[in-house]
């Protein structure tokens, strides 16, 4: 008999199965025996008490164990052919359940009734239904708790990631086979190592999380695979911030009478005392010869750019050059347009009045003309340019930077690991990085967690910033309350303020830039069907609001498609105050920064992201006014997209906001480049609920690289981060 180890192809565990072809091609990701045994089950099922189902979901997938009340048989014609309908009562710890079995003949029938007897304990599994005020599941499969398919199952029976045509039941029963037959599984924690850290062998780890008897053993097993993951992932973290460490980097050394001390002493305020504390640390980081690689975290408007900017000058007056990458053309604008006039006669190097001590600030985006382009780039390459600010543009081949020696990336999280990499990978030596964030998204967070950023937060509230009140209206409950919102928006505009109007979309057309590419997801991470109603659209709100409710008002609109010229003359206008509302995308949710500007209407406010959110109200209340935000939405009230909205309304905290999105949509790809969502390299682990494993991973790590920096006395663990190491998704975290 050939031996079945890991890495044997899964249809050898099998045997005899009927559902061998469904278990092989239903799309599980499942290749070898290994990868089943790691296949684990999302929740567990007491099959010795009755499920608590408090309030059921129509369209939820549920598995549910309840005492059969009553079962009766009945015949029924389906065209010519005689068949049998058998309905099952069953009691819950919670509402009833019925489900409907259909046989082709009686025999069948009678055999269900003899099965799911009054009193009988039975465990089905189906898709939730109401039908005439009773709940049902619809596409019912299961068996009584006494007979002969319970024989397998444990007292906490589990419930897999599934396709359609699966049941939970099926798995086990190859995954029991599969733990029978299996040999060679590797362990990545020798014997030493399980005793150190208290933790379970692999074999009774895989048998207790497949097959507990009790919560107690479930538990252990989940200790031992949580802290698995946590320690491979932070072995990895800690080689590759070892690795940077090592990396030579020119040392960027503060001048006590260059241009930062010229900016500093022009500075019309006071620093705060946070960026006075964390400009400090980013100075005598830049000075080490080794890069620097750290995550700003602030509020909108709470001073991120003036803390950047500092650090930029520090670079410049080392002989170096600083770069700014911005995700949009309208970000891009706005930062040359503060910055420059922030340094004055300070960003007029080599020119005729400006400073002796001075540089110059250049912008390089897309839509530039041949000629502009052409003289911005050799002011680049030249080195006559001490500041370049830029989108993507930055990152084409043909740009080239005499001597890159500081990296902003400003909302990092608009850009990919690869991306960011394509603009450090034009620096003769690997440059100091400073990526900022207004509102950590879920990446961000794990990220942060996991260590491989070192963090500043910017935590006090930001100066001459107003209260933003929040409140949803739900058009789904009050349909005529938009008559109100439209109103609330003259009314600030006779009282001299301005508005935004921010929709999804620009026009009927989907997949355009500005769509939020919010979903909502199920527990499994399939994508919940998005309205059929259509979203609204810049063009066509712009063209209703203007012969409509908001008629004689002066009004305009702003949208990614629009020439630059025209974007920049449009939001010019607004900022001169030469418009009333601005009907717009998401193109202003970085960046812009009108005083005047007292209330945002979000229309179909359920289609973006918190985060988004977020960003979004923060251009509003910056002038000492207070705020007003209004989330218009159809979405019904207990929806998914509605707490979310609700999350929004309760706080303005963008660090608590950043947890509500991460427990929404989970982590993100933390070694890769997927922003967030449900395609998480995560299998065990959750940032939010594991941060005390995560952060005693980390120190194990680097007490177990310290005493042994190869991993020589075990072999498995080795060769466990080794394999992560070797990932695309590791190669993603390495070049960022």
């Amino acid at each position: 008999m050939v031996a079945i180890t890991p890495d044997s192809p899964i249809a050898a565990v099998f045997g005899n199965h009927h559902k061998k072809r469904k278990l092989a091609e239903e799309g599980l990701g499942l290749v070898t025996v290994g990868d089943l045994l790691r296949h684990f089950p999302r929740r567990y099922v007491a099959a010795t008490e009755l499920s608590e189902v408090a309030t059921p979901v129509v369209g939820e997938q549920l598995t549910i164990v309840g005492e059969v009340r009553s079962c009766d048989s009945a015949p029924f014609f389906s065209g010519n052919r005689r068949q049998f309908r058998t309905t099952v009562r069953l009691r819950t710890d919670g509402p009833d359940f019925s489900v409907t079995l259909f046989s082709p003949y009686a025999a069948l029938a009678e055999r269900h009734e003899g099965e799911f007897r009054p009193g009988a304990r039975a465990v089905f599994t189906g898709k939730v239904k109401q039908f005439r005020g009773s709940w049902q599941l619809e596409q019912p499969h299961g068996f009584a708790l006494d007979g002969p398919e319970a024989a397998t199952l444990s007292k906490l029976m589990p419930v897999y990631p599934l396709t359609a045509k699966l049941y939970t039941w099926d798995i086990q029963k190859v995954v029991t086979t599969a733990l029978d037959l299996v040999t060679g599984v590797p362990d990545v924690f020798t014997p030493e190592l399980r005793e150190r850290f208290d933790v379970l062998g692999v074999m009774q780890a895989l048998r207790w999380i497949h097959a507990p008897d009790e919560w107690a053993q479930l538990g252990a097993a989940q200790k031992r695979f949580r802290f698995e993951e946590a320690l491979v992932l932070q072995l990895v973290l800690a080689r590759r911030r070892a690795a940077h460490r090592a990396l030579g980097a020119r040392a960027r050394v503060r001048r006590e009478d260059g241009l930062l001390a010229a900016f500093d002493e022009r500075l019309p305020f006071e620093l705060t005392g946070g960026q006075r504390e964390i400009g400090d640390v980013i100075a005598e980081e830049l000075c080490r010869d080794h890069p620097m690689n750290r995550l700003l975290q602030g509020e909108v408007g709470s001073g991120k750019t003036l803390v950047a900017l500092r650090a930029m000058l520090q670079v410049v007056d080392a002989g170096g050059q600083a770069a700014l990458l911005a995700p949009t053309e309208v970000l891009a604008q706005q930062h040359h347009r503060s910055i420059t006039a922030m340094l004055g006669d300070l960003a007029q190097g080599g020119m005729l009045g400006g400073a002796a001590e001075g540089t110059q600030v250049v912008l390089l985006t897309g839509s530039m003309g041949r000629a502009a382009r052409q003289e911005a780039m050799l002011r680049i390459v030249t080195g006559e340019a001490g500041i370049v600010i830029g989108t993507h543009a930055l990152l084409e081949d043909k740009v080239e930077l005499a001597d890159l020696g500081l990296v902003v990336v400003d909302e990092q999280h608009r850009f990919g690991v690869e991306q960011r990499a394509a603009l450090t990978d034009k620096a003769g030596a690997p440059p100091h990085v400073l990526v900022m964030t207004a509102t950590p998204i879920p990446r961000t967070v794990a990220m942060t967690v996991f260590g491989d950023l070192e963090t500043s937060v910017l935590s006090e509230l930001p100066a001459g910033r107003a209260p933003i009140q929040t409140n949803v209206v739900p058009l789904a409950d009050q349909p005529a309350w938009i008559e109100r919102v439209w109103q609330r928006v003259r009314e600030e505009v006779e009282k001299g303020h301005q508005v935004y109007v921010v929709c999804p979309r620009i026009s009927g057309d989907a997949g355009e830039e500005g769509e939020s590419d919010q979903l909502d997801l199920d527990e499994d991470g399939r994508e919940v069907a998005p309205p059929k109603r259509s979203l609204a659209a810049v063009e066509e709100v712009h063209a209703e609001l203007a012969a409509g409710p908001l008629a004689g008002l002066r009004t305009s609109i702003l949208h990614g498609r629009m020439q630059p010229d025209d974007k920049d003359r449009t939001m010019r206008a607004f900022a001169a105050g030469d418009v009333d509302v601005l009907v717009s995308t998401t193109v202003i949710e970085v960046g812009v920064d009108v005083h005047n500007a007292t209330t945002m209407v979000l229309l179909d406010a359920d289609r973006f992201g918190v985060s988004q959110l977020h960003q979004l109200r923060g251009r509003v209340g910056r002038g000492g006014l207070p705020g007003l935000c209004l989330l218009v939405s159809h979405a019904e009230a207990g929806s998914p997209a509605r707490d979310r909205l609700d999350a929004v309304a309760a706080t303005t905290d963008g660090f608590e906001l950043s947890r509500v999105d991460l427990e929404q949509r989970r982590e993100g790809d933390v070694l890769g480049a997927n922003q967030s969502g449900f395609r998480s390299s995560l299998v065990t682990l959750r940032v939010l609920r594991d941060e005390k494993t995560i952060v005693r991973a980390r120190e194990a790590a680097e007490a177990l690289l310290s005493e042994d920096p190869e991993l020589d006395q075990a072999p498995a663990l080795a060769e466990a981060v080794d394999e992560v190491e070797r990932s695309a998704a590791s190669g993603f975290m390495e070049k960022g």
